[in-house]
Parts: C-alpha cells; structure tokens; sequence
C-alpha cells in the first residue's frame, strides 16, 4: 500500500498555507514535525479529505482519493486536535454509536467495542459517562474512535496532548504496535514521542517540507553540533542572542544550557550526543 501526496498546496485568500508538498508514505510511522502555524493540520485534513486542496491530489496505489470516495474513508482512520463526544453517552454506547455510522452493527460492534476498550485501558469505565472523562481518558477515547473499522491508514494530529507520561508510553506503544502493515501519520510537539516510534520524520516549516528522513540520520546531521554548559543568569540573557538555546535546567552551580548551531562557542562547553529535540532547535531556533 502506498499513499501519495503530490504538489498538495492550499491557500486561503491571500495566504498560502501548504505549498506544493509532496511525498509517499508505505507501511511504518512517520512523524511530522514542525513549529506552530508551519501547515501540519492543514496538509493532514488534505490528506483525510476532510479540507479540499487549492492544487495537487491525494493518491492510494496511485488513485485519487476523490475517485475512491467511501473505500477510502473505510480505510481510513483519522483523530483530530479536538475530540467531540456526547457528553451524555457513555463510553460503550458511544463507540457504538460511532460504530453504526461507520457501518458496524450487531455482534461484530460489541465485540470490537470491547476490544477496543481493553487495548485502550478502559474497560473497567465502559459504563461511565463521557462528560465525567478526564482530558486524557477522551483521548483514548478518541484513539478507539479511531480504531473502530480496522483502518489501515492512520492519521493522528497531537494525539498525545493531555496524556499523562504513563498514558502517553501505553499510546506509543499501541502506535507501534499497529504500525506493522499500517500507514501512521503522526504530528505531535511532544517530540520525544516521535522519537521513538516514528521510522520517518517529515520537517515542516511556513507550509512547505524542509526535509523528510530516517531520525538517525537526522540525529547525524546534527552530530558534533550540540554542545552542553553551566552559565550564570546574567550570561543566559547574554548568549541567548547569540546562540540557539536548548533545554535549560537550574543547577547548583548556575544554569546548564544546551547549545545547538554550526560553531563551536568561544568558551568552555562539552560535545554531547543529539536528541531530536536538538534537531528541532537546529531548523527552527530553539522553538520547542
């Protein structure tokens, strides 16, 4: 199975938002990657049909999803930034409202339905209603919204956001674990979950790809250029307008800042081994 984007580009008036972006994605997880505003919502409702493109197509084994209509949809599962639910409905009739709408009835609703609630850690709260959900217990929901039908292509936009770090390992893992004969499309700015699931990262920056590759050899491309020191305060707001800055952490000591760019500061650092996060900073300046 392969999905293609090809020249996808859509404007708003005077604003270009996505700009002649193209790329193939097969089987495995890619991560897309970029600051606020760089297009990545914007290129995912593309994808899912949900957002017509000023220009360029969508292709599944190299036909159009506009030509695929509801064959598409069916294997397609899409979670947005925003979860709607009905507040009033418990998480078991729920999903099997959702289920009906997507062609699922009967035995093989229930039995999906419970599956789903188990791998999602949520069986024990079937009955409970949706409205008394914490933030992160609806994004599961939302995953086994996501779920329902089996999809073989999945897209998710900041599916993680409001997850607490136990939940969001229990996510990456099941991200993980369907990627085996799966398309995943996963955007998050938690970028370690990225990190470790994620086969490909795809850079976006004002609409447009930066670059699309492995993580190690982003992390290469970063290798040598990342370095580690302990400052004052009073020099933090110095090299702050010198340098692209990192992590910050308070020490006994002072402050230790992680320095990313092309040249070594003209003062006493450590060479230490990238994280994505320092690949981040490298592209866009240190706006993690």
């Amino acid at each position: 199975m392969k999905l293609s984007v090809q020249n996808l580009t859509k404007e708003f008036g005077e604003t270009c938002a996505v700009k002649h972006v193209s790329f193939d994605l097969s089987y495995g997880v890619y991560g897309l990657l970029g600051p606020n505003g760089a297009g990545k919502t914007t290129l995912m409702k593309m994808m899912v049909d949900i957002l017509a493109p000023s220009e360029g197509k969508v292709l599944l084994d190299g036909v159009n999803i506009k030509e695929l209509g509801a064959s598409y949809r069916d294997k397609l599962g899409y979670m947005p930034q925003e979860i709607g639910v009905y507040k009033n409905f418990s998480a078991r009739r729920f999903l099997k409202y959702i289920a009906a709408l997507k062609g699922i009835t009967g035995k093989a609703a229930d039995e999906k339905i419970e599956e789903l609630l188990d791998l999602v850690g949520l069986k024990d709260t079937g009955k409970k209603k949706l409205g008394g959900f914490s933030g992160g217990m609806l994004r599961r929901i939302g995953l086994a919204q996501t779920l329902l039908n089996d999809p073989k292509i999945l897209i998710f936009d900041e599916p993680t956001a409001g997850l607490d770090p136990q939940e969001r390992i229990r996510f990456r893992n099941i991200i993980s674990e369907l990627s085996e004969n799966r398309i995943v499309l996963l955007s998050t700015h938690i970028i370690s979950d990225i990190e470790f699931i994620a086969g490909q990262v795809i850079i976006m920056r004002n609409g447009a790809i930066l670059t699309i590759d492995t993580t190690e050899n982003l992390l290469q491309e970063v290798e040598g250029r990342v370095w580690t020191t302990v400052v004052s305060h009073a020099e933090l707001d110095r090299l702050k307008k010198q340098f692209t800055i990192g992590n910050i952490v308070q020490r006994s000591n002072g402050v230790e800042i992680r320095i990313v760019g092309d040249r070594q500061p003209p003062f006493p650092c450590k060479t230490v081994k990238p994280i994505l996060e320092d690949v981040f900073s490298y592209y866009f300046g240190g706006n993690v």
